[in-house]
């Protein structure tokens, strides 16, 4: 089959570029024609991406776009080229963006030609739990787009495909129907679960974007709350740089420096579990996230994890039984589950973990997209 994926962003460090890219990849190994046509933005900078780009099989084409608003709120236009490719299947990311719009218009173009194309939302639960971090302007944006554009769109798609189970009720209340909406989440390597275990630190780790969603000033201020004063924190990943500068002064004013350590992204597999390895618990304090991958790869090296009562975070973690939650934005109760964490020893927790999440191997979640697909 020829395959079509629409991505608004191909380049950084992006969530849903991860799993439109490892999808693209895996499905061409399977034999079909695959194709990426996105913006030509890198997630998190100013740099422009490269016009063409090829992984393994797969060719990517990015084509210039215009910003309307916010970091992921542009325009890009590839019809044209998604006419001329005439694909049997089309895969279009995050509900609301523009590339939905325009998938449902190839694909009725090709239909109205006599061509067979069908088109699978990727929602990417673009939902937050009581819109808490958005403006008053974007919450009746988000609002008005819910019940006027949603409502007539949603069941447009032969398949809405969701990522997290939390985001099924959001999806029917803008209008979705329930036969529409088939959960395949986001997948992880198989080398999360097949390789072996290295050495451990006496260190606590977040591994993620640093951004504001990430609320990393919770854990930075539970720091000083712990018991145990000389464990280490190692914080890994790309960074936002004004929140980056805000975090690195409020470090600076808590005397913290020599305990807590910022360090660069790791995309490589298996420098990434190296890193999950070192620590002994991994901690996630977000306030809004969609399916949090690293929370998952890191539940697949069965270390003991600490998340905040956030929705997508307690879709994952049974408070516990296979990780703890603690209070959103609480560095007291984030001090204590660590407490907690570091005195007692619970392997079970940690098997536990690891079974939990076994579910998001990517050898298993291809099955499934590829059945999908074939039906």
């Amino acid at each position: 089959m020829k395959i079509l994926e629409l991505c608004h962003f191909s380049a950084g460090g992006c969530g849903v570029w991860t799993r439109a890219r490892e999808e693209s990849i895996r499905l061409s190994k399977l034999g079909h024609e695959v194709k990426v046509f996105s913006s030509n933005f890198v997630k998190g900078s100013d740099e422009i991406a490269p016009k063409n780009e090829r992984v393994g099989k797969v060719e990517i084409t990015r084509f210039p776009a215009k910003h309307l608003g916010g970091e992921a709120f542009f325009y890009w236009n590839c019809k044209k080229e998604a006419l001329d490719f005439s694909p049997d299947i089309i895969f279009t990311h995050n509900y609301r963006q523009y590339n939905t719009h325009l998938a449902l218009h190839v694909a009725k173009k090709l239909r109205k030609s006599g061509k067979k194309c069908k088109v699978f939302l990727v929602t990417h639960a673009p939902f937050v739990e009581g819109d808490i971090t958005r403006s008053f302007i974007a919450k009746r944006i988000v609002g008005f787009y819910d019940k006027f554009i949603g409502q007539k769109t949603l069941n447009k798609f032969d398949k809405i495909l969701t990522i997290s189970g939390w985001e099924i009720p959001c999806l029917m209340k803008c209008g979705a129907h329930k036969n529409k909406i088939v959960y395949i989440p986001n997948g992880i390597p198989e080398e999360f679960f097949r390789q072996k275990k290295l050495k451990e630190e006496h260190k606590i780790l977040f591994l993620g974007r640093i951004a504001p969603k990430k609320k990393l000033e919770t854990l930075i201020e539970a720091i000083p709350l712990i018991n145990d004063k000389k464990i280490k924190f190692e914080i890994v990943g790309p960074e936002e740089k004004n929140y980056f500068n805000m975090l690195k002064k409020l470090v600076a004013e808590l005397k913290l420096n020599k305990r807590i350590n910022f360090s660069p992204p790791v995309f490589d597999i298996k420098e990434k579990i190296k890193k999950i390895d070192s620590a002994k618990i991994y901690v996630l304090p977000s306030r809004v996230e969609g399916m949090p991958q690293s929370l998952i790869e890191a539940m697949a090296r069965e270390k003991i994890v600490i998340g905040s009562d956030s929705i997508a975070i307690r879709d994952l973690i049974i408070d516990g039984k296979n990780g703890h939650l603690f209070e959103f934005d609480n560095p007291k109760d984030l001090a204590e589950k660590i407490d907690l964490a570091l005195s007692v020893k619970n392997k079970s927790m940690q098997k536990n973990a690891r079974k939990s999440v076994e579910q998001f191997s990517w050898d298993k979640i291809i099955i499934k997209i590829e059945k999908l697909i074939s039906s």
